[in-house]
Parts: structure tokens; sequence; C-alpha cells
């Protein structure tokens, strides 16, 4: 049409708030990343649902006593780092048979420091292939400082297995622990 003029009525020009005009021969499906987003946004909710939800491990409270040790020395932070384990092992979940029988905060001289040490008991009748003990600590305001682990496999039904976690903190700043034991079953 000449001078830009349009062969639309002005019913068919209205356009609600927010959408995007089409052009002609444009199907009014959404586009790609509409779709894109939705679904993004669908598989972070449910993730967030999962992670927040009552599916995750239960954690004990530990009290931490107020300890007379010191700062570990540059050479035993760095012995101390290398031992401590502080990621998480993949694909290890809540197993029944596998229960912690005792845990506390325990300091030890040296490199270890602050610990936390205890034993898990597997009470069923077959293997656990992988055990995983999670410590989070925290500090008098209840910030959570760190998250530590220990590992072990191979657990046999009936055995035991006495674990010590170390953690990086400086023990006058712990005030408290959770702790939880996972892992994969046989």
């Amino acid at each position: 049409m000449p001078n830009g003029e349009s062969s639309m009525s002005a019913e068919e020009s209205s356009i609600p708030d927010g959408e995007p005009s089409m052009s002609a021969g444009e199907s009014p499906r959404p586009g790609r990343r509409r779709w894109l987003s939705v679904v993004g946004a669908s598989i972070v909710g449910a993730t967030l649902a999962g992670c927040l939800g009552g599916g995750g491990p239960s954690y004990e409270s530990g009290s931490i006593p107020a300890v007379n040790g010191s700062n570990r020395t540059a050479q035993q932070q760095v012995a101390a780092t290398a031992s401590a384990t502080t990621s998480t092992a993949s694909g290890v979940s809540p197993v029944e048979s596998l229960s912690l029988a005792e845990h506390s905060f325990v300091y030890e001289g040296g490199y270890q420091g602050s610990t936390i040490q205890g034993t898990v008991r597997n009470s069923g009748d077959s293997q656990a292939q992988l055990v995983e003990v999670r410590t989070r600590v925290y500090d008098e305001s209840g910030a959570q400082l760190g998250q530590y682990m220990a590992r072990t496999g191979d657990l046999a039904g009936g055995d035991s297995w006495a674990f010590t976690v170390i953690i990086l903190e400086n023990p006058a700043v712990l005030d408290r622990y959770e702790i939880t034991v996972l892992g994969v079953p046989g």
C-alpha cells in the first residue's frame, strides 16, 4: 500500500500488552526462546523443590565444647587442607541400614586439630559400596562455616567403621555441628 498504510483493520492490529506482533505468515505459537524459558524455569523449579523438599538426608546435632586449642601452623594447615574432604560424593543417599552409632567433637594435636569422630554401623545383611559421613559446622551466630566429609568403601553388613572428619576452621570460632551418614547400597 502507498505511504506505509496497512491493510489490517484496527481490530486486527490491536496487540495485547507484552505480546510481540506477528508478521504475515507467522504462526501464533510461542517462539523458541519463550518455550526454552518456560522449560528452563520448570526444570529449575523442580530442582529447587527437590532440594528444599523432604527428600534429603536428616542431620543430627552435636555440640562443640570450648577448646583450649591453638591455630595450626602454616605447615599443619597445608597438611590438614590436603587431608580434609570438602566435596560431596555423587550418587549417595540415605540408606536404611547405615546409622551413626556415636559421634563427638574431638580436638587433636598436630595437623588434625578440630575433628568430628565417631562410628557408623551397617546393620543390614549386604555390603554398602560407599559410605559418606557429612558434617556442617556453625559459629555462635548460627552461620555455616563449612561442610566436611569422610568416606570409606565396601562396609560389609554387620560391620562398623570408625571415622574422623577433619575440620579446617579454628576451634575458637566453632559452636556446633550437624552430621548425617549416606551411602550407596551394594
